[in-house]
């Protein structure tokens, strides 16, 4: 046993500091950002934003509505081979990452649907753990079976782990264990790390080989996602911030109001939750334990409103900061600490 003294920070332990800027308007800045992808060359500009791969949030709507943004969507692992192949076969195939697991069946269901003419040219590699050898061996076969595929692959939180995932043939790692609002990981097994501090370390190590991040959850509000561009994030993927939206696959909750059934919620809940499970499953494993919950968020409407105000705010906290294009961020980010007695200025 050992024990790390190191400060470790989420995102609600900092602000950012703003800075004497020339900028007067956020219609100065452009909050775009454009990779070449590690291991394929290929190329993306957009703005890196992606909708989780959870079934409320990984619809092939939220991808379409997104993609007009100029942001994408991990689809969610359950949608069926003829329907994957039909969308991955239009013209909305490029703002959507193909989401499978490690398992043989997942590996047979991708082969499918690009036998039927549809070959993603993104992939995410999700699995709530990902520190096993079984992990780092389907990043290898996967990268072998698409070699032309953007691969995004994780979770993890760490930079040795990262590395590794990069080594492996991942062009994005995603990084977060447990951050998420309806994830309950941290409490039922006590394993995790704080946001903020896994964005800044692993994005230092994957940058070094060349690599790119995910952060994957923890976000409840704009700041957050300002946060973790700030730390180095070079997308950031959102669950319940997108959830309750028109484009959502959530279940609908309704209240009588003046005589007219109104839409007042949605349920949303994490893939390791007793619902996933029973849903996808047939229920829970005798050998595991939920590690995901069950909630109702507030009815939103279109997607477009909540994408509007993540974008402002990137866009304001540019402006503060006097970064006029995204890619800047990071460089121009001081974080100050305000969860202690003794606030600590973290950056430049």
């Amino acid at each position: 046993m050992r024990i790390e003294g190191d400060v470790k920070l989420d995102f609600k332990d900092v602000l950012i500091r703003p800075k004497r800027s020339t900028l007067a308007s956020r219609n100065e800045v452009d909050c775009t950002r454009a990779f070449r992808f590690l291991h394929t060359g290929r190329e993306w500009t957009g703005f890196p934003l992606v909708a989780a791969n959870m079934d409320v949030t990984g619809t092939f709507a939220m991808a379409r509505a997104l993609g007009r943004f100029g942001a994408t969507a991990a689809l969610h692992k359950h949608h069926d081979v003829g329907a994957l192949a039909e969308f991955f076969r239009g013209p909305d195939a490029r703002h959507a990452f193909y989401s499978l697991g490690i398992g043989e069946a997942d590996r047979a269901k991708l082969a499918a649907v690009k036998a039927n003419g549809a070959a993603p040219v993104a992939i995410c590699l999700d699995v709530a753990n990902g520190y096993t050898e079984a992990f780092l061996d389907a990043v290898k076969r996967t990268r072998d079976d698409n070699p032309d595929a953007a691969i995004m692959a994780g979770n993890v939180v760490t930079g040795d782990m990262t590395e590794a995932l990069v080594l492996a043939g991942a062009d994005v790692v995603k990084i977060g264990i447990g951050p998420g609002s309806v994830c309950t990981t941290r409490k039922v097994t006590g394993v995790g790390y704080p946001q903020l501090s896994a964005i800044v370390e692993c994005a230092d190590a994957a940058h070094g080989l060349k690599g790119l991040v995910c952060a994957d959850g923890g976000c409840t509000v704009p700041g957050d996602v300002a946060k973790a561009y700030g730390a180095g994030a070079d997308f950031v993927m959102l669950g319940g911030m997108l959830a309750g939206h028109d484009e959502c696959d959530g279940e609908i909750r309704w209240e009588e109001r003046d005589g007219e059934k109104v839409a007042v919620g949605m349920v949303f809940y994490g893939m390791s939750s007793d619902v996933a499970m029973r849903k996808h499953s047939g229920g829970v494993a005798a050998y595991r334990a939920s590690e995901g919950k069950s909630v109702v968020t507030p009815y939103r409407g279109p997607v477009e409103g909540t994408m509007q105000e993540i974008m402002g705010g990137v866009r304001s906290m540019m402006t503060y900061i006097g970064a006029t294009k995204l890619k800047e961020v990071p460089k121009r980010t001081t974080f100050v600490r305000v969860s202690s007695q003794l606030n600590t200025v973290f950056g430049d």
